[in-house]
């Protein structure tokens, strides 16, 4: 018999919606209950593409006598983390007080006014390798709650004083002023975390880095650093190559197990996407190599095929998992390999297969040779090579296309939405691709169609339905995608429009310093703490985000407040930059651009595609064939040509100019 979350349109909650654990969605209702019945709660938090959150389920909220004892002593509710990310945030950040560490599933126990005790994330069934089991937390949790309730509350009380001063202490800043000197040296801070052999900025396991990869960008673009630069296409390249890149389908995996980026965790999501997208861009832009274009390309196919709504919307992620078995659909034995390809040579070598396999006597496709070695070795010429290998790899798809495919997560969030939508925008400019300017109009119509209801901005969408008030994350990255969007296509009502979202975000997450924002909206009733975002997870920092914003929206509108605002939260941030620059990427690379002076370019004619395919940080490109007169940068660049280019900075403007090519002049370099 089903439980509760039978009616939910999460995923990941259907997933569990046939447990024998009388599990509630997130909401008022089994806080109610807990009350009433002095019961603790159980949080337990996951998402549908997460391969340990179905192990746990599989392992002990299906076993029928592992839920007897949860529905008895406990009130239990299931959370998608990605429906409810402030609740996940305030949660996470308690476990990771109370255990150092984090991830998914997360399982917390809270008391009945929310506030949490205790937690961790994945507990096996029975006590293994010094972690007690799940049954054993359980009994533990049961049993300190019924004799040890002075301690319970002194825990949540102290945990609730920790959340609320960790938020505050985040974002106090040391007021450190920056210059030249402080961007070499957070170009060298990621340099010393890199792992220089193989790629990015970890050992296993080893995530994209992709803020940290645009960063280097942009410091080589700037200073003509040569590490900055080579770092940064290590780093590309050791995914596109590894076992993290889908070779025959395109996508990028959320991270790999190993440190050659062979063994992908193979969910596929779209904000990882998204974001390699981007710094791929970048990436063309500065060394016009063509097979980071075919990646943009491939990136983009794939998530048009894969993760698209009939509608126009996109997905959220594909599963790790297909047939009960993590990466089965990805992965090649050696029989299946014979059977579409045989025992060719080229492929086998290229692609790096082996009768034993790489990976638990499967076969993970990886670059493992690059076609050109391969052509001297067996004297052919290296455009031979790579048609046989695109030729396999069509027959690869249409063999891989048969199997039964991993689990769609169907539902649409805005934030992740507008962070493709900015792909798309990117890709259009710096590819010149009138194509992905269309998809990014189209679907940006779309996100007003479908996540707007009674004027109001939500977080999610599914078959028709939109719920969950938005956070600051939708709206910081919408807000970008706008501005992106009105670069790229020269309609600047989007420009309008993202100033009246500024001030819907200034009114509903501005904190009582009226500085930075807090990740939940006022709307939102339902977590006992407010967090200010200000760190890149795996998603750049909402509060970064705004500031780029800010600084924008400030030279466009002519807003002093929006300016010195952004400033203020540059110098709050600095010196935390300079310290733990991967964690604060974004920051790092708005500090460094803040530091050259930051410039728009007004395009009254042809111009813009020139600035478009070029990384310029610091400059915002705006195309426009008419005057607004409500946007005051755009007034009177009509008077004196039609085909000129006018670049401003924060206080002063430059003498305009026929040609794109001398706008390049303008723009200063760190010394």
């Amino acid at each position: 018999m089903p439980n509760r979350l039978i009616d939910e349109l999460s995923p990941y909650l259907l997933q569990h919606a046939h447990n024998p654990v009388d599990w509630y969605p997130w909401g008022d209702e089994p806080f109610e209950r807990a009350k009433r019945e002095n019961k603790p709660v159980i949080v337990s938090i996951g998402y549908a593409a997460c391969h340990w959150c179905h192990v746990m389920e599989h392992e002990s909220f299906e076993d029928v006598t592992t839920a007897s004892y949860m529905n008895e002593h406990f009130v239990c509710i299931k959370v998608d983390r990605e429906e409810h990310p402030a609740v996940d945030h305030m949660y996470m950040d308690a476990v990771q007080a109370i255990t150092g560490s984090g991830g998914w599933p997360l399982n917390v126990f809270v008391t009945p006014e929310r506030l949490p005790y205790y937690g961790g994330t994945y507990f096996p069934p029975k006590p293994l390798y010094g972690r007690s089991s799940w049954m054993q937390i359980l009994e533990r949790m049961h049993e300190i709650w019924n004799n040890r309730q002075e301690d319970v509350a002194q825990q949540s009380t102290q945990m609730l004083q920790y959340l609320q001063n960790a938020s505050k202490v985040g974002t106090a800043g040391t007021g450190k002023q920056w210059d030249a000197a402080t961007c070499k040296e957070m170009a060298e801070n990621l340099l010393k975390q890199a792992d220089t052999a193989l790629g990015g900025f970890s050992k296993a396991p080893k995530f994209p880095g992709t803020m940290a990869i645009g960063y280097l960008l942009q410091h080589y673009v700037l200073t003509a650093d040569e590490p900055s630069l080579q770092q940064a296409l290590k780093s590309l390249d050791a995914m596109l190559d590894g076992g993290i890149y889908d070779q025959i389908g395109g996508g990028l995996a959320r991270y790999a197990t190993d440190d050659k980026w062979l063994i992908p965790h193979f969910e596929k999501m779209l904000y990882d996407n998204a974001l390699l997208v981007g710094v791929l861009c970048d990436a063309f832009a500065v060394t016009k190599n063509n097979r980071y274009k075919v990646a943009i390309d491939e990136i983009i196919a794939f998530a048009e095929r894969e993760l698209k709504d009939a509608s126009g919307g996109y997905y959220s992620a594909l599963d790790a998992d297909s047939e009960g078995v993590e990466g089965k659909y990805y992965t090649w034995t050696w029989e299946e390999w014979q059977e579409v390809i045989g025992s060719d040579e080229i492929l086998m070598s290229y692609f790096g297969v082996s009768e034993e396999g790489n990976w638990e006597h499967t076969n993970i496709l990886h670059v493992a040779q690059p076609a050109e070695n391969i052509a001297m070795r067996m004297c052919l010429g290296s455009i031979d090579v790579l048609n046989h290998v695109a030729e396999a790899k069509k027959k690869l798809f249409a063999a891989r296309e048969k199997r039964i495919r991993p689990l769609t997560d169907d539902k649409s969030l805005l934030s992740w939405n507008a962070l493709m939508n900015i792909a798309l925008s990117k890709a259009a400019m710096v590819l010149d691709n009138a194509a992905y300017a269309t998809r990014a109009w189209e679907h940006m119509n779309w996100m007003h169609a479908n996540f707007r209801k009674e004027g109001e901005w939500y977080h999610t969408w599914k078959a028709g339905q939109t719920r969950i008030v938005a956070n600051l994350e939708d709206y910081a990255y919408l807000l970008q995608a706008m501005l992106q969007l009105a670069s790229v296509t020269g309609n600047n009502e989007y420009i309008l429009q993202a100033s009246d979202l500024l001030q819907t975000i200034h009114g509903n997450f501005i904190n009582e310093e009226q500085t930075f924002f807090y990740y939940s909206s006022v709307l939102q009733k339902d977590i006992p703490v407010r967090k200010t975002d200000i760190y890149d997870g795996a998603l750049p920092s909402a509060n970064a985000v705004m500031a780029h914003n800010l600084l924008l929206l400030g030279l466009c509108m002519d807003n002093a407040a929006w300016l010195e605002q952004a400033y203020a939260m540059l110098l709050r941030i600095a010196g935390t930059a300079h310290r733990y620059t991967y964690s604060f990427s974004y920051w790092a690379m708005l500090l460094q651009q803040y530091i050259i002076g930051y410039k728009t370019a007004v395009c009254t004619g042809s111009q813009a595609s020139y600035l478009h395919q070029r990384l310029l940080p610091a400059l915002y490109t705006i195309t426009s064939q008419k005057e607004i007169s409500d946007i005051p940068l755009l007034k009177n660049k009509f008077e004196w040509s039609q085909d000129s280019v006018f670049i401003c900075t924060t206080d002063s403007c430059l003498p305009p100019t026929r040609l794109a090519a001398d706008v390049l002049k303008y723009l200063q370099v760190l010394k």
